[in-house]
Formats: C-alpha cells, sequence, structure tokens
C-alpha cells in the first residue's frame, strides 16, 4: 500500500457507486457521508445491531452485493465483523474525525474538516497496528523534504493561530487565572474517562484524578494545573472522577480557556490519551503520556505505557506530516468536496479574520406537528416533548435535552443503552 495516497479514491470517471455498509453511524452524520461520498451507494445498519442479527440479517444482504465494502464509525462494531471481512475479502475501514476537526468548540452535528479512513483500526486504538502508526513506522520523510517543508508550514499556522482540533477562542488572561509564575508550572489535560480514545488507548484503568495525584507526586513543589475536558465543564457529557477529591493538590481551571492559552508559561504537560499532548509537543513542551495516543512512542513524549510495535525515532515535522497531511482526508464543511490541507488551513484563516454572526439561540425546533403519524392520532405525543425533555435533562445533560427537543423518536433509537431505548419504544411505539 502506498500511503502517501488516500486509503479510498472515489472516481468521478467510474459511474458505477460502490455498494458501501455503514454502522453506527447516527442519523445526522448520514447527510454528511454521503455529501462527502458521492460515489458510493449507502446502506445504514441499525446502530448498535447484535452479532446474531448482523449474521442472519446483514451479512447475505452484504455478500449479495458486488464488490460490497464497509465503513464503521469508530470501532462499534458487531463482534466478528473483521473475521467476517477478512473471510469474504471485503474492504473494512474504520472512519473517526481528524485532528483539524471544525471551526467551533462543540462539534456535535457540525460537518468534519477531516476524517480519518483506517483499513487497521481507528488510530487511538492502540490494540492493534493502525494504518497510520504503519505509516509513521515505514515513511521515507526524510526523502520527501517538500512534505517536511509543508510540515512546518503547517505547524507555523496552528501555533500563530491557535487553531486546534476544536476550536474555542476567548479572551481570557492567563496570567490572571494561573498567578504569577514563581516555580515550575505543569498543566494536567482533563479527558472525558469514558472516552473510546481511553478504552482502546490505554492498557489499564485510569482517572483524570489518577492524572492529577501522577503529577504532583513526580513534581513536588510545582503548581500543577488541572483543565477538565471542555464538554466536562459544559455538562455536554457527565465526569466520572470528581475534581474536588484533588483540590488540594491542584488548581482547577473551572471557566473557558482555549488549548492554545492553556501552554502558555507552562512547562510541563500530563495527558492519558488526548490530542492537545501533541499540540503541547508542538509548542516545546514536554509532554508525559500516561495511555498509548498516536503520536506516543516515536521517542518525542515520555511513555509510561510501552507500545512494542514502536520505537523509530521521529522528528516533529515528520509525525506532523504523516498526521496531519497524509493519514486524514479534508473536506470542505458546505459542499462535501475532498480538499486539501492547505485548503483547510486558508477556509480557516477566512473564518478567524471574518466569523459569520451567530444565529441568535433559541428552543430547538422539534418535529412539525401532524394529525397522524407516530405521534399518535393528532399527534398528541407531541404534549409529551416538555415534560420527557426536563427527566432527560436531569439524568444526562443539557444538550442531551435539546437534542431530545430536535427529535425524539431518533434522540431514543440511538441510544447507547437498552433499557433506555426500550422506554423510548413504549413512549413512541412507531417509527417516523
Amino acid at each position: 500500500m502506498d500511503v502517501s495516497q488516500p486509503i479510498v479514491v472515489e472516481s468521478a470517471a467510474n459511474p458505477r457507486r460502490t455498494p458501501t455498509f455503514a454502522l453506527h453511524f447516527h442519523g445526522w452524520k448520514r447527510p454528511i457521508l454521503e455529501r462527502c461520498f458521492p460515489h458510493r451507494q449507502f446502506h445504514y445498519v441499525p446502530l448498535y445491531i447484535s452479532a446474531e442479527a448482523f449474521r442472519d440479517e446483514w451479512a447475505p444482504r452484504i455478500l449479495a452485493e458486488d464488490e460490497p465494502e464497509i465503513f464503521v464509525w469508530s470501532v462499534r462494531a458487531p463482534e466478528g465483523l473483521r473475521e467476517f471481512a477478512h473471510r469474504h475479502g471485503i474492504r473494512l475501514f474504520f472512519m473517526e474525525d481528524g485532528f483539524v476537526r471544525s471551526l467551533v468548540p462543540n462539534a456535535s452535528r457540525t460537518p468534519p474538516l477531516s476524517l480519518a479512513l483506517d483499513s487497521g483500526t481507528v488510530y487511538f486504538d492502540s490494540r492493534f497496528p493502525s494504518d497510520l502508526e504503519l505509516l509513521l513506522s515505514t515513511y521515507d520523510f526524510d526523502g520527501h523534504p517538500e512534505l517536511l517543508a509543508r510540515a512546518e508550514k503547517g505547524i507555523r499556522f496552528l501555533l500563530e493561530t491557535g487553531v486546534s482540533k476544536y476550536n474555542s477562542f476567548n479572551d481570557t488572561d492567563v496570567a490572571t487565572l494561573y498567578g504569577p509564575k514563581d516555580r515550575k508550572r505543569v498543566l494536567v489535560i482533563g479527558q472525558v474517562e469514558d472516552d473510546a480514545s481511553i478504552l482502546y488507548g490505554c492498557d489499564r484503568p485510569f482517572t483524570n484524578n489518577d492524572l492529577v495525584r501522577l503529577a504532583a507526586q513526580e513534581n513536588p513543589g510545582a503548581q500543577i494545573i488541572y483543565k477538565p475536558h471542555p464538554d466536562i465543564l459544559n455538562r455536554i457529557r457527565l465526569a466520572q472522577s470528581n475534581p474536588a477529591d484533588v483540590a488540594s493538590l491542584c488548581d482547577i481551571i473551572d471557566r473557558p480557556l482555549s488549548m492554545s492559552r492553556a501552554f502558555e508559561t507552562v512547562d510541563h504537560v500530563y495527558t492519558i490519551t488526548s490530542l492537545a499532548g501533541f499540540e503541547a509537543l508542538m509548542r516545546g513542551l514536554k509532554v508525559t503520556v500516561c495511555g498509548s495516543p498516536f503520536y506516543a512512542g516515536w521517542s518525542l513524549t515520555d511513555d509510561r505505557q510501552p507500545n512494542t510495535r514502536r520505537g523509530r525515532k521521529l522528528s516533529l515535522q515528520a509525525l506532523f506530516a504523516g498526521a496531519y497531511l497524509l493519514y486524514p482526508r479534508y473536506f470542505d464543511p458546505v459542499s462535501g468536496v475532498e480538499v486539501s490541507f492547505e485548503a483547510t488551513v486558508a477556509l480557516i484563516e477566512r473564518h478567524l479574520a471574518d466569523p459569520p454572526p451567530q444565529p441568535p439561540k433559541g428552543k430547538p425546533v422539534g418535529p412539525a406537528w401532524k394529525p397522524w403519524g407516530a405521534y399518535g392520532v393528532l399527534g398528541w405525543r407531541h404534549l409529551l416533548t416538555p415534560v420527557v425533555a426536563e427527566v432527560v435533562k436531569r439524568i444526562g445533560n443539557d444538550r442531551d435535552a435539546e437534542v431530545f427537543r430536535e427529535n425524539p423518536i431518533e434522540f431514543f433509537r440511538e441510544l447507547a443503552a437498552p433499557k433506555q431505548r426500550s422506554i423510548g419504544r413504549l413512549l413512541y411505539p412507531f417509527d417516523e
């Protein structure tokens, strides 16, 4: 495989649309997928399908197609899918957001600027070798000086603009927030602890509080600053460990702070698997990682989880070139047309120079009221929405309630917990 080329090639000259079976793609992602891959005919496998249902209902459908392929979002595949694909010679790709995701901090339900397709596994899954890992292990970076020059320009752009995977720009005064610097300053980067990047990127359970304790133990006398994940602060995701339990060891940042500003005046960064660790490397900071993210194991980080498949020494430019230039695919967020990394950078520059006005925030607009259909005679089930929304908010968070209001039936259908999906079927027994 020539890893310098996209893994999947769409050809406008080829009118055939490749039959592609997509697993674990939520409803809002499907139009985006079709826009980015117009030469594919997508068939959406039901969310959370069991291995038995896949084997009995969907495997025969896949085998009936001519040269089918399979897309899986993240690593959420039914047991036996890899073996099935390998046995029948079916191309299987795992998909995830790339390392420049969006122009807004909360990327949920917004088109991605980049996507990564991987025939091995997603890039954060350290259990198996991903295409990215193989690329970083084998590519002749020194033989492509023009690629390294592009990487150097890309790094410089990210540093000068503060652009990150998710972009949140604010005017927080870091000097006031952190206080005067009179000793070593260590930044601990919190993550969502049930996130897949931790579940599949760590060989043992590890929490944010564990990370704070480790940083404090290894840096006696230093100022330990703990930055919880933005989704925790915004109540988009729920915390698994209580920051109050380590408040005596650190200063907890409890207000929005962009990642680029958070690195200011910091000497050392601790993280589990966060991409922010790589962004710290770009700033010349020492980075300790307790999991095995894609950027660990190449001689640039202080690694606490060994990865015997890695060991090659890479420069920062080579690592950036592999991860940002060769591995992902970039898309125009409106048209879905594939573009270059540089075109994406230009889009970001235009956005920074002239950000569009934010629409006024109001209550989410839900499905239209109809006298028949999924919401019952005279649409009486619409009356459930405000009541159930409050319950959803109490059990989950504000964003959950907002998504529920937009489409109550789809919201319950796409919940991960089987019991919660059952409640949804009782409340809304008919499909839309």
